[in-house]
């Protein structure tokens, strides 16, 4: 997938954890681990604020668009 998700980098510097991120945000702590593995198809715009406003980051921090390299 080009669409990497620094979720775990950024729960790693602000020292927080997941199930504080669930908590917050209002779902559960298994699509929160499903974010974070990447396999998810999409996140509501609603999800992302929050996750966003409780990390005190960007979106940009926190999706990373990775090309595929050549074969």
């Amino acid at each position: 997938m080009p669409i990497n998700i620094n979720l775990d980098v950024l729960l790693a510097q602000r020292k927080r954890k997941s199930k504080e991120l669930a908590e917050y945000v209002g779902i559960t702590e298994a699509n929160i681990s499903l974010i974070r593995s990447g396999k998810v198809k999409g996140i509501r715009f609603s999800t992302l604020e929050s996750i966003c406003e409780f990390l005190e980051c960007q979106p940009g921090d926190l999706l990373e668009y990775q090309a595929k390299a050549d074969a």
